[in-house]
């Protein structure tokens, strides 16, 4: 539901477009549990993504303690799990345990899926 209010928000401030919206977009699944210490560290990592990434990836969290089915679809060992897939919805890659936002966004440049720029300005950065 975040994402979607997320999404709305981009759309009224003109950050979003209806074409973007219609369009495919790269996904991350992060799969994991709330109570689960390395997955509590993912949080504000899935937060900046879908935040700074609005309209041009897809960022989705399952909790696999809370839908177990959900673990045995994705065939995970351990948690936290990251799935990255193309806009075609192809896996290309996973990773498992804890990954720091500016490690998805180079694995996701290294797998040829170009992300454009954080729509946050860098920290110390004049604001428009």
């Amino acid at each position: 539901m975040k994402t979607l209010s997320l999404i709305l928000l981009g759309l009224l401030l003109g950050t979003v477009t209806r074409a973007e919206l219609a369009a495919p977009l790269p996904r991350l699944v992060d799969l994991g549990a709330k109570k689960c210490i390395p997955c509590k560290q993912m949080v504000p990592v899935l937060a900046a993504l879908t935040t700074e990434y609005a309209g041009r990836l897809e960022v989705v969290f399952i909790d696999v303690w809370e839908n177990r089915a959900a673990g045995s679809q994705y065939g995970i060992r351990l948690i936290p799990t990251q799935v990255f897939y193309d806009a075609a919805g192809r896996e290309l890659f996973r990773h498992e345990g804890y990954w720091s936002k500016e490690a998805i966004l180079a694995k996701f440049k290294e797998l040829g899926v170009e992300l454009g720029a954080s729509q946050q300005p860098a920290a110390g950065a004049p604001k428009a």
